[in-house]
């Protein structure tokens, strides 16, 4: 059974600091394209990063420009675990962040939320000014 599981979500100031977490169980994590994506109320879920898998490739990171120098995304194969590391956070990256799998390796990793596979439950990044 797969299972995205999002950590690390809260409440935080503008300026500072959270780290999102998203375990993962039942698939082989080392071969999927791992995404972040995020939902503010009244919005569209939007693209933020991917870290990224393209068969005979090294990994790669792609981020949105609106979190671009500010957010890096990771991954610990070993734990099945991909992470977003959110530094300067403003008030704008409120939202309920959601990490999702892509299983497609012959193409680079979308942006779009359909082509994803697998999608955690969401955890709430609030920003206060």
């Amino acid at each position: 059974q797969v299972q995205l599981v999002e950590s690390g979500g809260g409440l935080v100031q503008a300026g500072g600091s959270l780290r999102l977490s998203c375990a993962a169980s039942g698939f082989t994590f080392s071969t999927y394209s791992m995404g972040w994506f995020r939902q503010a109320p009244g919005k569209e879920r939007e693209f933020v990063a991917v870290h990224g898998w393209l068969r005979g490739r090294p990994y790669y990171a792609d981020y949105a420009d609106s979190v671009k120098g500010r957010f890096t995304i990771s991954r610990d194969n070993a734990k099945n675990t991909v992470y977003l590391q959110m530094n300067s956070l403003k008030t704008e990256d409120t939202a309920v962040y959601y990490c999702a799998a892509d299983s497609k390796a012959d193409r680079a990793a979308s942006r779009k939320d359909y082509e994803y596979d697998y999608w955690g439950q969401g955890t709430q990044v609030t920003v206060s000014s």
